[in-house]
């Protein structure tokens, strides 16, 4: 975790949280370096002490959302290697999307915020990776090579249908008072879904179950690498 700076520094931990708020509550386009600085109770140059620029300040917010996600992924699935099973890790994955503020933001609609994140193309491709859509597409290969996904339907299609599904849970998880009646637990809503869906009638063994967890967590570190990168060329150099 060396690559992040505010583990080391509280003025930067206080602009990391001043930048962060700022951007929720205004949008990207309209914060500035002296308005995040203000809010920290630091100098404007004590900003590009850390980060080069509003933009790069920015980015690493974002990589820090992402970070969240795959450390509670790997955390999980290597506490209980059971949890990398479809109708478990779909929940995860939608409930644990949700903790992130930027992410809310991006999908409610942030173009500026967009434009940002889409600015370097190390950034799009890392992004492209970090999706719904790419980690299903990572993720359930190796979920169906062990037979934890049903193979009587084509794999793309099922990759499709899970990352429709997460997408639409976590839309209306977005929104909980607009559940109808009776819909007390979304996740187990989501779990039965993806059980009957993408599961097979038998249950997979516990060493299917275990080999596939070990080369999920092993997906999801190499992404987590990637962000850190991300993370540490955020900073300024020197940092």
């Amino acid at each position: 975790m060396r690559h992040l700076v505010e583990l080391r520094s509280r003025k930067a931990a206080r602009i990391l949280d001043s930048a962060r708020e700022l951007v929720l509550d205004h949008g990207a386009g309209k914060v500035t370096v002296s308005e995040i600085s203000r809010a920290a109770g630091v100098g404007k140059g004590t900003v590009y002490l850390y980060w080069p620029s509003k933009e790069h300040l920015i980015r690493g917010l974002f990589a820090r959302d992402l970070l969240t996600l795959l450390n509670e992924g790997i955390s999980r699935i290597t506490a209980d290697p059971a949890t990398v099973q479809p109708h478990r890790l779909a929940p995860l994955i939608v409930r644990t999307g949700l903790k992130l503020p930027l992410g809310r933001r991006l999908r409610s609609g942030d173009p500026e915020l967009q434009r940002l994140l889409m600015q370097d193309p190390d950034d799009r491709e890392l992004y492209a990776r970090t999706r719904p859509a790419a980690m299903c597409n990572a993720v359930m290969p190796i979920l169906r090579r062990h037979g934890l996904i049903r193979h009587d339907r084509p794999l793309p299609a099922q990759a499709y249908t899970l990352h429709a599904l997460l997408d639409g849970f976590a839309t209306a998880a977005d929104r909980p008072e607009l559940a109808p009646p009776g819909v007390d637990d979304p996740d187990a809503v989501l779990a039965d879904t993806v059980a009957v869906l993408l599961e097979p009638s038998d249950a997979p063994s516990e060493a299917a179950i275990t080999a596939a967890a070990e080369e999920t967590v092993a997906i999801f570190h190499e992404i987590r690498g990637a962000v850190l990168k991300l993370i540490h060329h955020s900073q300024t150099v020197d940092q």
